[in-house]
């Protein structure tokens, strides 16, 4: 005979643990391997935290466990599926690995998801009222693009947990999503070059891969030496750090080689004889932790006040550079094509793997023209030498 699986709500207790603190328990029955059900417990929470009961139920940890162990149950969803429920469960289960996506995710939730849609039932949940809500969010189209999206994310895990049978979210549209609000800030070359005088060390060194590369600014701080070639005037980016914390770059396109212009070798390797050196191998690390540095730090410190100093009267920050790049590609009339590679944005149609693929003579030309244009003005005879000595005998080009 089957046995019929009954709904759970779980019950709440107040436990006091040896430090004195009181914490609401979560108790319920969960099937072992052996079939057998036994008892569980799960700290939900402090009583400071939850004065009441009610407040305890309602935490995320509560919501999403009432929802993870009544998912074979034929009225769990019906019963117990609202959206807060949805979200703890996404938050407790789905979030992403890397650091800055989780945050930007749970910012999305804590300060518009949750509070909205909190207590709305799963099933409640149409199109035209998300459509309506995302209309009065004083936000940029690309912003509540970004919100939309992220519920749309929760709703196909609420269809994988067999909680919803279709996704709202496909229905709902967000006007000028893709229009920019302002127009990106952008240096010319001499404003770069009048810029670059009044940054120090190390700061100097990070801001000039940013105009000759065009990296990211969670790239840039998470460099490390053994990702450049100098024999081959090449560089792997294959991580960022945000918030000081290591992670994988920001997309699967944007773990490439870049080109690397003598002239920009020439100013690493003079970098290189006096920078901080660590076990690691960091580029650029703060000397009091050996870690990278926060770009949030540099941007705000350092900067911000040389574009001050330099007479730029545009706002000027991390982006800045990686727009400015774009746009000195243009001005060298670099190829649409290379340029999306350049910019690591575009899907890369070559077969062969990414460590054995040769460096397009396209590439390293408009990677070239670029440091030429911005490097020229600074005509360092120091670095000469070591850029000449940097040069690799001539490679053929592959077809």
């Amino acid at each position: 005979m089957l046995t019929r699986t009954r709904y759970q709500n779980g019950s709440l207790r107040v436990k006091k643990r040896k430090n004195g603190m009181r914490v609401w328990e979560f108790r319920y029955a969960e099937a072992g391997l052996d079939g057998k059900r036994r008892s569980r417990g799960v700290t939900i929470g402090t009583v400071q935290e939850y004065p009441t009961e009610t407040s305890a139920r309602k935490s995320p940890t509560a919501q999403a466990l009432v929802l993870r162990i009544n998912s074979e149950h034929p009225l769990g969803p019906v019963t117990a599926s609202t959206v807060g429920a949805l979200i703890a469960r996404y938050e407790k289960e789905e979030m992403p690995a890397r650091y800055s996506t989780r945050v930007s995710y749970q910012s999305f939730i804590d300060r518009y998801i949750r509070p909205r849609w909190a207590e709305t039932p799963i099933t409640g949940v149409k199109p035209m009222m998300v459509e309506d809500w995302l209309k009065q969010l004083k936000l940029a189209p690309q912003t509540r693009g970004h919100i939309r999206g992220l519920m749309s994310l929760l709703f196909k895990c609420a269809q994988r947990w067999e909680l919803v049978h279709s996704n709202p979210m496909q229905l709902v549209r967000v006007k000028d999503v893709s229009k920019r609000v302002e127009r990106p800030s952008v240096l010319t070359a001499e404003e770069f070059h009048k810029m670059l005088p009044h940054v120090r060390e190390p700061y100097r060194t990070m801001v000039l891969i940013a105009g000759c590369l065009g990296l990211r600014a969670g790239e840039i701080v998470g460099l490390q030496w053994a990702d450049f070639d100098f024999d081959k005037l090449t560089l792997l980016v294959q991580r960022g750090v945000v918030h000081g914390r290591v992670g994988d770059v920001k997309t699967e396109y944007s773990r490439d080689f870049v080109p690397l212009a003598p002239e920009l070798v020439g100013e690493l390797l003079a970098y290189r004889q006096h920078c901080h050196q660590t076990q690691e191998g960091w580029l650029f690390a703060n000397p009091a932790t050996d870690k990278p540095y926060h770009q949030e730090e540099i941007q705000k410190n350092h900067i911000k006040p040389a574009a001050k100093a330099a007479g730029i009267t545009t706002t000027v920050g991390w982006k800045t550079f990686r727009h400015s790049f774009r746009s000195w590609l243009d001005q060298t009339d670099a190829p649409i094509g290379v340029q999306r590679e350049l910019m690591r944005h575009a899907s890369i149609q070559t077969t062969m793997n990414v460590y054995g693929r040769a460096m397009t003579d396209g590439k390293r030309q408009a990677h070239g023209n670029v440091v030429e244009m911005i490097l020229k003005p600074a005509g360092s005879p120091t670095n000469k030498p070591e850029a000449e000595a940097a040069k690799p005998a001539p490679v053929a080009i592959v077809g």
